[in-house]
């Protein structure tokens, strides 16, 4: 894998902030446009839609459904509904594009979706998977429109436990849109949200699906499941594309209901498939070596943090909820998270560490991934002959690598352009001398100075220890802090409000002042 900071990807004197996204593109060989002949076959795949009146597909156009996305979302591929038996279970469906009817194995836009395997979403753009009339037309589950789905039917009982799985190719229209902001006024109860009344049906089911999905996330965690969710920086845009700010976006109530739901029905059809012997692109994430444990355990030493025996899962849970409130805790999830591996797609095992989960698999977003695609494809060949689902374990092994790897490009060239922005964010403060005063955590002491990082921006830089006093500051070998002669010392976690100095992007280091010696 490429570096991010290796040139041409990181600024060179000259380039405009316009032109990082192309210049991230071109390092990381991501494509510009689609071949012709996928897109004549494209214009040409809506009429596909046709074949719905006499296809024997399960009819819930009268059902409430709903989709709930971030305001800025352009697809939609996932929908929600929630009924109840004669026995109290609660029956959740989750409804999903069925993207696999117009994207047949061998075609145009299969060739390419593959070669692509996912979208990539930059700040400015998205470079999708499938053509424009498909993600964001015939198979986005827009409102009040007859769309095609592959509908996934989870029964829980009082206690969360599922109790049946069902699986069917539907049509459906969404009754409504939600969005995240929307939805949470609700779960919270704020009463100056006027899209809903907490008496309507739409109000009530999302309020019992969001009551199922923390029961799902307690049990989950109480499983040994890994909360490392951390609030994303979101780079903010004018009119002419130039970047203006940084704002975090919560990851509140509305977000895990989604989640749970969306976890719930991957882990529904992957133990469905593979307990039957079908073998999948499952979804894998190994526990962590035991040697980069160690590492991290000396790591989280000097930062002042102990950790127990967190090679128990268990323990391992309640260790990440103790940190929660550690003013290093964007530092510290980092740092767990780089300690473990990744998650990638897999064709021989089965297993997912960090979610607690014994069987896994992609399958709720197929406008987006193609591993989800090729497991919409494997569960629809099994509801028809079970013997169909199967397929070849060279050709799932060929799958699992590619996926993995276009995975791997498209999240570094993701992170990559994030980082540029937030460079090009001090750069712009500095030039136009209206610097901000960020509040910062002390990370690291050195001899020469501190390192400090900005949890609302996770942005990490020097503060020189000749401006930290006018007196002489000595570093303290015992208690890795830094102290003043005459008073005045500084240790890890300590809090320090600071501004940028100077952007070094050549060096890509960032340095950074105390408030107090503002010029």
């Amino acid at each position: 894998m490429k570096d991010m900071f290796e040139q041409p990807l990181f600024p060179p004197p000259g380039r405009t902030a316009r032109e990082d996204t192309a210049a991230v593109m071109k390092f990381y060989k991501l494509p510009k446009a689609f071949p012709r002949e996928v897109l004549d076959e494209a214009a040409r795949v809506k009429d596909l839609m046709r074949e719905t009146e006499d296809a024997k597909r399960l009819d819930l156009r009268k059902k409430f459904i709903f989709t709930c996305d971030p305001v800025t979302a352009r697809d939609y591929d996932d929908a929600l509904s929630l009924e109840t038996d004669r026995r109290g279970n609660r029956i959740l469906g989750v409804h999903i594009a069925d993207v696999s009817h117009y994207v047949r194995p061998g075609s145009a836009i299969d060739r390419e979706a593959y070669k692509r395997s996912t979208s990539v979403y930059f700040c400015d753009r998205v470079v999708p998977m499938l053509p424009e009339e498909l993600c964001n037309g015939v198979c986005s589950l827009v409102p009040n429109e007859d769309r095609l789905a592959f509908s996934v039917f989870m029964t829980f009982d009082r206690n969360g436990e599922m109790v049946k799985r069902e699986f069917a190719k539907s049509v459906i229209r969404s009754k409504a849109r939600f969005t995240y902001e929307q939805v949470m006024t609700l779960i919270s109860g704020d009463a100056r949200s006027s899209r809903f009344s907490r008496t309507s049906r739409e109000a009530r089911t999302i309020l019992a699906i969001n009551e199922l999905a923390q029961q799902l996330r307690t049990k989950r965690f109480d499983a040994g499941a890994l909360d490392l969710e951390v609030p994303e920086a979101e780079v903010i845009l004018d009119r002419n594309g130039e970047m203006t700010g940084l704002v975090t976006r919560p990851y509140d109530e509305s977000h895990q209901m989604i989640e749970e739901c969306m976890v719930a029905a991957n882990e529904a059809v992957a133990k469905e498939l593979w307990t039957r012997g079908v073998k999948i692109l499952s979804r894998l994430h190994e526990p962590p070596d035991p040697e980069k444990i160690l590492l991290l355990r000396s790591e989280l030493r000097g930062l002042g943090v102990k950790m127990g025996n967190i090679e128990n899962p268990k323990v391992f849970a309640q260790f990440l909820k103790s940190i929660k409130r550690n003013p290093l805790y964007p530092t510290l999830s980092t740092m767990i998270l780089r300690s473990m591996k990744k998650a990638v797609y897999d064709s021989s095992t089965i297993g997912h560490f960090g979610l607690a989960k014994k069987y896994y698999a992609h399958f709720t977003s197929p406008i987006r991934r193609y591993p989800d695609l090729t497991l919409h494809r494997q569960l629809a060949a099994y509801l028809e002959n079970p013997s169909k689902a199967k397929v070849p374990p060279k050709l799932l092994a060929k799958w699992a690598e590619h996926t993995s790897e276009r995975e791997e490009i498209a999240t570094e060239a993701e992170r990559g352009l994030l980082e540029i922005k937030k460079f090009r964010l001090m750069e712009d403060q500095l030039n136009s001398r209206q610097i901000l005063d960020y509040d910062a955590v002390i990370v690291k002491c050195t001899p020469f100075g501190c390192f400090v990082e900005i949890p609302e921006l996770a942005v990490s830089g020097l503060v020189h220890v000749s401006l930290l006093s006018r007196k002489f500051v000595k570093f303290n070998e015992s208690d890795q802090s830094l102290s003043a002669y005459g008073g005045g010392s500084w240790h890890i976690g300590d809090r320090m409000k600071v501004h940028v100095a100077k952007v070094d992007f050549k060096q890509r280091r960032i340095d950074f002042v105390p408030c107090a010696h503002r010029r």
